[in-house]
């Protein structure tokens, strides 16, 4: 159906034409988040923004304990005037998949229920070629935007430069009106960051880049979202107890970091062992070396599959050998040991929580030292 509106430009009214889909008469997003990215909000203002195009809109968001690094999903419904929106299940066929961190990309069946007709949106520096590849996209169209980088940049939030990336991705909804309901509506809320939010809206929308795949046998498609565990009823221990040592043994807490990691500087390293004794999910991993000529348990560096970048290492560490460095400048860190107490035959991603110290104020008074934030 094709709706005019009025979007408040000199072009006047401007006609909308909803892409509903074939089987439910719906037009449906995911969001695909951890806990302080500001999914939840995107996810709210996508379903306002529908409402404001004179759509029938609904928006709601699962997750569970509200702390940074837990799971979050937003799931968001367009239908056009003359069709009710009569259900609130999660969406499982999405027309647009958006990952607000690459790492959740980790995780198996993720792209289910994607057709070839349908765009995934992915906050990362790498281009769409690569995320078709470590993602394992049947087909479809892939849009990549690098928000983190643009939101420290232009001192902005995350959400608001996936937000202006979802609107390009959508490519029938003037950036326009996006940007009328951030001044609406966060305008209010937070005069002083209004400025920099709609850098950071438009910085987002007009810095995409994208390509379309056609299928390709190679990579099949994925049909079924729900997760394979490991136990059930049948073969769980006996009382349910959990034989691993640590938390997050079978768990890749990746997905928890916050844009920082700690870089490990071994010649700066005393192998005083506070950084492992600080650590909450034993990242580190101490083994047989050799320090000033005598051979002893020495630090080989952490494990950045169970790291969800707390920072705390680099607080205590004494003589400086730990230092805050940007994710995304360190894709593949030299300083890189598996912690083998640690190591599992359970490589399914499960996003655990994480209460980062790293805020999205961290960057305006931070200092670069040995190539990193201290």
């Amino acid at each position: 159906m094709i709706k005019t509106i009025d979007d408040g430009t000199d072009m006047g009214a401007r006609p909308i034409d909803l892409p509903v889909g074939k089987e439910d008469g719906y037009y449906e997003l995911r969001l695909e988040s951890i806990g302080g990215l500001g999914a939840n909000l995107c996810g709210k203002l996508l379903g306002q923004l529908g409402a404001e195009l004179l759509l029938n809109a609904a928006a709601f968001s699962d997750y569970g304990s509200e702390k940074r690094g837990s799971p979050v999903r937003s799931h968001i419904r367009w239908s056009t005037p003359d069709r009710e929106i009569l259900h609130n299940s999660p969406v499982e066929h999405p027309r647009v998949l958006v990952l607000f961190h690459e790492a959740l990309a980790k995780a198996s069946r993720l792209t289910a229920g994607l057709s070839p007709d349908c765009t995934l949106v992915v906050n990362t520096a790498d281009s769409p070629e690569a995320v078709r590849r470590w993602t394992g996209l049947y087909g479809g169209r892939v849009c990549c935007i690098d928000a983190l980088g643009i939101a420290l940049d232009c001192k902005s939030r995350m959400n608001m430069v996936m937000l202006g990336a979802i609107v390009r991705a959508m490519g029938f909804v003037p950036i326009e009106s996006a940007r009328r309901l951030v001044e609406k509506t966060l305008g209010k809320k937070y005069p002083a960051m209004l400025e920099a939010n709609l850098r950071g809206l438009l910085q987002g929308y007009e810095r995409v880049t994208e390509q379309q795949f056609s299928p390709d046998p190679q990579y099949a498609p994925a049909n079924d979202r729900k997760s394979q565990v490991r136990w059930g009823y049948a073969n769980a221990p006996i009382g349910g107890v959990n034989p691993h040592f640590g938390s997050s043994a079978s768990n890749d807490l990746s997905p928890s970091r916050e844009g920082y990691l700690p870089l490990y500087l071994p010649e700066k390293c005393i192998h005083c062992g506070l950084c492992d004794t600080t650590c909450p999910d034993m990242v580190f991993c101490f083994a047989p070396g050799e320090y000033r000529g005598q051979r002893m348990i020495v630090n080989h560096g952490p494990d950045y599959h169970y790291c969800k970048g707390c920072l705390r290492c680099v607080d205590v560490c004494p003589v400086g050998a730990l230092v805050a460095g940007k994710e995304k400048e360190h894709p593949r860190p030299k300083h890189f040991a598996r912690c083998n107490g640690l190591l599992t035959d359970q490589s399914e991603l499960q996003p655990s929580g994480a209460d980062a110290s790293v805020t999205g104020e961290a960057y305006l008074d931070a200092k670069r030292v040995d190539g990193g934030l201290l």
